[in-house]
C-alpha cells in the first residue's frame, strides 16, 4: 500500500489540535499525517497535591512524559506519582494530556490514518554537550510519544559538522549516542520504529552511505528516504524514474516491511538545500517516482514536505493514480488486441 499525507496539521484546518488535524486528513481521502515536534522542550516540577498517587497519563492539564524518583526516570504512565517525584512534562505538548493520546492513536487507527511524528530538526548527536544531551531526551520523548499513539515511526536526524570537533569523533559519537537510544528503546518495549533521514546538507551528517552503514552497524534503525534532500546531496540525481528504483533498492533490504519517505519540491546549490517548495517548482518531478511506485508497487509512506503541505500530498496522491490508470488502460488495451488477432487467426 502506497500512503500519502501533509507534514503537519493541513493548512486547510480549522482547528489546530491533533485530532482535528487527522479528521482533517481522513477528510481530504489521505491515509498519513506526520507530526511536527517543533517545540520539544521539557521541563521538571513537582507534582500538586491532587495529582499524587494518579498515574503520570491521569495529570490534567499537563503533557507530562515521565518522572525521575531518586535520580532514575521512569516512563510507565500508569506508575502512581509520590510526593517527591518530579515531573517531567512538555509546556507545549502534542496532546493536552498524555492519555489523550491512547483516545487520538485509536480513532486514527479506525479513520486508518497512519501516524509518525518527527523530531526537531536542529539535533545534535556529535558534540557530546548539554545540548546533545536535550537532543536525545527529544528522541526518547518521541518514542514515547508515537508509542501510545500506536504509530509507526520517529524519524529523526543526527547532527552537524561543527569544526569545535574532528569529523571521525562526531561519527563516533552519533553511532555511540544511536546505539544507546536503540538499546533504551528495546529495553522499554517501544514497537515504533526509528528511522535516520537522509539530511539535504554536506555539513549535516547524513548521508545515503552514512545512513545505511548505521543501520548495518545498529540494531533497530531504518533509513528514511528524503527525496529533496537526497536530490539536492547528489546535485539533482533524480531524474528518471530509474533512479528513483535504484534509490529504493539500495534502502529496501533495511526497512523492516515498509519504507517511510518524504517529498517536496526544493532548491539547492554546490550539493546543499537552499529551501523546500511546492512540487510543481524546481528540477525534483513527482512523474518519475509515482512510475517507479507503480513499477515495484512497495509498502511506503510519502509525507508532503511542501510548503503546501495537504494540497501537494493530494496532487502526489492524484498524479500516482494517472499513472496506475494510465497502465491499467494500456495493458487491457493490449490484451484486446491480442485477443483479437487470436481470434483472427482461428478464422
Amino acid at each position: 500500500m502506497i500512503r500519502f499525507g501533509p507534514a503537519g496539521i493541513p493548512l486547510s484546518c480549522k482547528g489546530r489540535t491533533l485530532k482535528d488535524g487527522i479528521e482533517d486528513v481522513h477528510n481530504l481521502s489521505l491515509t498519513a499525517l506526520e507530526i511536527q515536534m517543533v517545540r520539544a522542550n521539557a521541563y521538571t516540577r513537582y507534582p500538586d497535591e491532587e495529582e499524587v498517587g494518579l498515574g503520570m497519563k491521569d495529570v490534567k492539564g499537563s503533557f507530562v512524559v515521565e518522572m525521575i524518583r531518586d535520580g532514575e526516570s521512569i516512563i510507565d504512565p500508569d506508575e502512581p506519582i509520590g510526593e517527591e517525584d518530579e515531573l517531567v512534562y512538555m509546556p507545549s505538548g502534542i496532546t493536552d494530556s498524555f492519555r489523550e493520546l491512547y483516545d487520538v492513536g485509536d480513532m486514527a487507527k479506525r479513520l486508518d490514518v497512519s501516524l509518525s511524528l518527527h523530531t526537531p530538526h536542529y539535533m545534535d548527536l556529535g558534540s557530546n554537550n548539554e545540548l546533545t544531551e536535550s537532543c536525545m531526551d527529544n528522541i526518547r520523548h518521541a518514542g514515547l510519544i508515537v508509542n501510545a499513539l500506536k504509530g509507526d515511526i520517529v524519524v529523526t536526524s543526527l547532527g552537524l559538522y561543527t569544526g569545535r570537533l574532528p569529523d571521525e569523533d562526531i561519527d563516533a559519537n552519533i553511532a555511540e549516542n544511536l546505539e544507546m537510544l536503540t538499546l533504551w528503546w528495546k529495553d522499554n518495549g517501544l514497537k515504533p520504529k526509528l528511522g535516520i533521514e537522509i539530511t539535504g546538507n554536506q555539513s549535516v551528517y547524513g548521508s545515503l552511505d552514512q545512513i545505511l552503514q548505521l543501520c548495518d552497524g545498529i540494531d533497530g534503525v531504518v533509513p528514511v528516504i528524503n527525496f529533496p534532500h537526497y536530490h539536492s546531496r547528489t546535485d539533482g540525481a533524480l531524474v528518471e524514474s530509474e533512479d528513483f528504483s535504484d534509490l529504493f533498492a539500495a534502502v529496501e533490504p533495511y526497512c523492516k516491511g515498509s519504507m517511510h519517505a518524504s517529498f517536496a519540491g526544493v532548491e539547492y546549490e554546490d550539493g546543499n538545500e537552499k529551501r523546500l517548495t511546492p512540487i510543481k517548482k524546481g528540477d525534483l518531478k513527482f512523474e518519475p517516482l509515482a512510475e517507479a511506485l507503480c513499477d515495484l508497487k512497495p509498502e511506503i509512506t510519502i509525507i508532503s514536505g511542501s510548503p503546501l503541505l495537504e494540497h501537494d500530498a493530494m496532487y502526489m496522491r492524484i498524479i500516482n493514480e494517472r499513472v496506475l490508470s494510465r497502465r491499467v488502460a494500456k495493458a487491457i488495451k493490449e490484451r484486446k488486441k491480442s485477443e483479437l488477432a487470436a481470434a483472427t487467426a482461428e478464422e
